[in-house]
């Protein structure tokens, strides 16, 4: 096994640990009484996708050159059929993959804190995942996008703008919150927020470093950028409301990670720092959006992933570099007017795709089993109604066994 198939394991590793983190990232942000559904909503992907993703998932998302909308749609692939005749670096890629199809409904979760059915969302994960997921992941790693050319590492596209899109769609046919707009809800537990993005940001470097040949490009670039979204937004935080918060600083490494992944290996280690501050500033304010325009976006994944998403994806277009360790030889990169259309181009198909199609998936599933718990058990909390636990045990005595 050589050294490249061994750090694309690691890097697959790395990025599976993602998924408890952004269970802590999001548990710690909701109340108290529906935390244990927001870690189960996560961890429920780690069962149905991978099984979704071997049966026909992978088959979806991948094809030859000839294709333009879909792969080659077969019932499992080849190296899942015969395993022994499959290559080392086929097996660590696939696993690989399969890790950013796990964390990628995961992200969707967010926006529909606190009011969704878990038996809904058991059946939404494996059909978005098919209908929504595999085909926009063939688009931009085979099909008409990656023809264009335009770019994308690590998803930020094929990820971020395509989960943003999905939970403004989710958050939409769901409806608000009750009592929206007028109680406060801080997260219950900022230490899991703190624990979660560090576990993100950890996990982050294999999501932008794995399977790259510049990976230590993009490792340096997750860093700055991460950094530099950090720093942007404790500093909006301090001159508008005179504070640095410790879910601001969180926000904003999320918001600057989130920025960097489609041009990890595009761009050099200066150029990083601009994406970070530029998504720590911009999606400060976009977080406002959802009170401006009425969408309960509960844990802003509009805000920091789609926008984060489209900050970096557009900025690509601007500042690729020949000069960064995947330029000129590699992808004859020139930034300017047409790489900055064909992401545009790129962007705005997935938002619309994803948004469409996720919304009518959610109107399907309202019509049919219903989406949205009723108001006596969102009142309740959905860790006793939907779960029969809780999280946090009051009362009582403890013995000693």
């Amino acid at each position: 096994m050589s050294g490249d198939t061994a750090w694309i394991m690691t890097s697959a590793a790395l990025v599976l640990l993602m998924v408890p983190g952004l269970a802590l990232f999001y548990g710690g942000m909701v109340r108290s009484k529906n935390v244990l559904n927001m870690l189960n909503m996560n961890f429920y992907c780690l069962g149905i996708v991978p099984i979704i993703w071997a049966v026909v998932g992978m088959s979806i998302a991948n094809g030859d050159g000839d294709r333009k909308w879909l792969g080659f749609f077969e019932f499992g692939e080849v190296w899942m059929q015969q395993p022994d005749g499959a290559e080392p670096r086929d097996m660590a890629t696939w696993a690989f993959l399969l890790t950013f199809a796990v964390i990628t409904p995961a992200l969707i979760s967010g926006a529909v804190a606190d009011r969704m059915k878990f038996t809904a969302w058991m059946i939404f994960v494996p059909v978005w995942s098919i209908l929504v997921y595999s085909p926009v992941g063939f688009w931009i790693y085979g099909g008409w996008a990656h023809a264009l050319p335009a770019y994308d590492t690590a998803g930020g596209t094929a990820i971020h703008i395509n989960a943003g899109a999905a939970a403004l769609a989710m958050a939409m046919v769901l409806g608000k919150r009750r009592n929206w707009g007028k109680e406060a809800w801080p997260p219950h537990n900022l230490p899991f927020v703190l624990l979660g993005t560090g576990m993100l940001w950890f996990g982050w470097f294999g999501f932008n470093s794995g399977a790259q040949t510049f990976a230590p490009q993009a490792l340096a670039n997750t860093f700055l950028a991460g950094a530099a979204g950090m720093m942007a937004w404790l500093i909006m935080e301090v001159i508008r409301h005179g504070k640095a918060t410790t879910l601001g600083m969180c926000s904003g490494v999320v918001a600057g990670l989130v920025a960097i992944t489609p041009a990890a290996t595009f761009v050099g280690t200066m150029s990083s720092i601009i994406f970070g501050l530029a998504a720590g500033v911009i999606c400060f304010f976009a977080i406002q959006l959802k009170e401006k325009f009425g969408y309960d976006d509960s844990l802003d994944v509009v805000g920091i992933h789609m926008v984060g998403g489209i900050i970096g994806g557009l900025l690509l277009g601007v500042l690729a570099s020949n000069e960064a360790f995947g330029g000129a030889d590699a992808f004859e990169l020139e930034a300017g007017g047409t790489l900055l259309w064909n992401q545009f181009m790129s962007i705005v198909v997935v938002l619309v795709y994803s948004f469409v199609v996720t919304f009518i998936i959610a109107k399907v599933l309202d019509a049919t089993i219903g989406l949205r718990v009723s108001e006596e058990v969102e009142l309740e909390g959905l860790d006793t109604s939907e779960h029969a636990e809780t999280a946090y045990l009051q009362g009582g005595t403890f013995e000693r066994s």
